[in-house]
């Protein structure tokens, strides 16, 4: 066990989108990622407000946001969302963001999804949710020296 800050708190692993949000939870040690919920929004705004409620309700001590990278590995305009947003939630929450390179996790979820032979309205309601989880897992396992 590492005896860094995360330590004592969760970790929140967040697939960005405009109208849908996934979002993961490790468990206490931070070994695993879990899917928490699929938020429908609105507004940017309105998800601070939810994801903020979340991480206090959670006891989140980090939260690690899906970086949607173009394949050349460029940043556009959904990065540039997600970063919008994750400084949102470390202002409104006081908790640090960082962000993990999402190319291909919706892609790897639905594959998944079809695996488990789920309807297509099934994996819709699913992906995200799956893709924060990914983005979470893959987050907690890296070496802690890489974090």
């Amino acid at each position: 066990m590492n005896n860094n800050e995360n330590d004592t708190g969760r970790i929140l692993g967040i697939d960005p989108g405009e109208k849908r949000i996934g979002l993961a939870l490790s468990d206490p040690l931070g070994i695993t990622a879990q899917g928490l919920s699929t938020l429908t929004i609105k507004d940017r705004t309105e998800a601070v407000e939810r994801i903020a409620g979340i991480i206090r309700d959670k006891k989140v001590n980090l939260v690690v946001m899906g970086f949607p990278l173009n394949m050349d590995g460029s940043a556009g305009l959904q990065a540039e969302r997600a970063r919008k947003m994750g400084t949102e939630i470390e202002e409104k929450s006081g908790v640090p963001v960082v962000y993990r390179d999402e190319r291909l996790t919706s892609l790897q979820a639905e594959k998944v999804l079809l695996k488990a032979d789920l309807s297509r309205g099934k994996r819709k309601s699913k992906i995200d949710l799956l893709a924060a989880q990914l983005i979470l897992q893959s987050y907690l396992n890296q070496p802690e020296e890489e974090k």
